[in-house]
């Protein structure tokens, strides 16, 4: 019963809208790493959920012109990335003697966003409980990291918004953890991450259909529908300036249930899910994340790639 009330006490204060959304993942981290989770399947479905409808509600202060035209300019680069990391992801795990169904379920949630990525395309590989949970636990500990150590990168490196919201769309797994970092960094960067990692997402689909076309699945696909009413609630944003403190409300509690998402997120990464992880498949998804964060930081920097 303590450890209940301690739970929902840490949910209650990252929910209020004090505390940053690092701050809520490493409290999440300490708690899920100190005790057993006592809502471990409702956390999981509550997370997945609450991110969606976060994502939903940041797209209230968004404009949708900058949205259409952020996204035709990362096209090309989100395409080549997903691509790069595919190939060199699967080169990895051949390398590293991972199991193909855990190194590709890595690769594709390195590509293109994290967890979701993962549960889309696990049920067409027809990947078993212990694959699922490997990948999940690899991207959770990366996103994990990458969430707290990418804000203060981008500082040092004296990284403009625009650059610090692009190389965070492109380099790290989730949508929470992209969001998140790039909301600690700056509203600007925050609006530019949000989109180039939406148009990042968008790409499940196809991959999907590839990937059952390729293996004859008959799984069914899981389409991100959350991005089309991510869409609509920018376009109202833009065309409907009589909602605005309704949509100014909508975009904060975003941004709360967002912190809160974090927080649910970090507690499920326990110590059995670290031990469960294993070495080899840690060591692929870190390679394949470095690659893929330094690249693109690179290009970023050196103004190949830009908006």
């Amino acid at each position: 019963m303590k450890l209940k009330v301690l739970f929902l006490a840490c949910a209650v204060v990252c929910g209020s809208g004090f505390v940053s959304p690092p701050l809520a993942l490493a409290l999440g981290l300490v708690f899920g790493l100190s005790f057993a989770h006592p809502y471990q399947a409702q956390s999981h479905r509550m997370s997945k959920l609450l991110l969606q409808a976060s994502v939903v509600g940041l797209g209230f202060g968004m404009n949708l012109q900058q949205i259409v035209q952020t996204g035709k300019l990362s096209f090309v680069y989100t395409f080549a990335g997903i691509c790069g990391a595919l190939l060199l992801g699967r080169w990895l795990g051949q390398a590293m003697d991972v199991q193909s169904k855990s190194a590709y379920l890595i690769s594709t949630g390195t590509a293109i966003c994290g967890g979701s990525a993962i549960a889309a395309i696990a049920p067409i590989v027809e990947a078993g409980e212990e694959q699922i949970a490997v990948s999940l636990g690899t991207v959770f500990v990366l996103n994990s990291v990458a969430l707290l150590v990418f804000p203060p990168m981008g500082a040092a490196l004296h990284l403009s918004q625009a650059q610090f919201g692009l190389w965070s769309a492109l380099a790290i797994h989730d949508t929470s953890s992209v969001v998140g970092a790039a909301a600690k960094y700056g509203t600007a960067a925050l609006a530019i991450a949000t989109t180039v990692k939406l148009t990042r997402a968008l790409w499940i689909v196809p991959l999907a259909l590839g990937t059952a076309a390729l293996r004859r699945s008959k799984a069914k696909i899981q389409w991100p529908w959350f991005i089309a009413f991510f869409c609509l609630a920018a376009m109202l944003n833009t065309y409907v300036p009589a909602g605005s403190r309704v949509f100014a409300a909508a975009f904060k509690l975003g941004r709360i249930g967002l912190t809160l998402t974090l927080f649910l997120i970090g507690a499920s990464v326990s110590r059995e899910t670290l031990k469960r992880v294993g070495v080899r498949p840690l060591l692929q998804g870190v390679a394949l994340w470095l690659a893929v964060a330094s690249i693109s930081l690179l290009l970023i920097m050196k103004g190949v790639i830009s908006l």
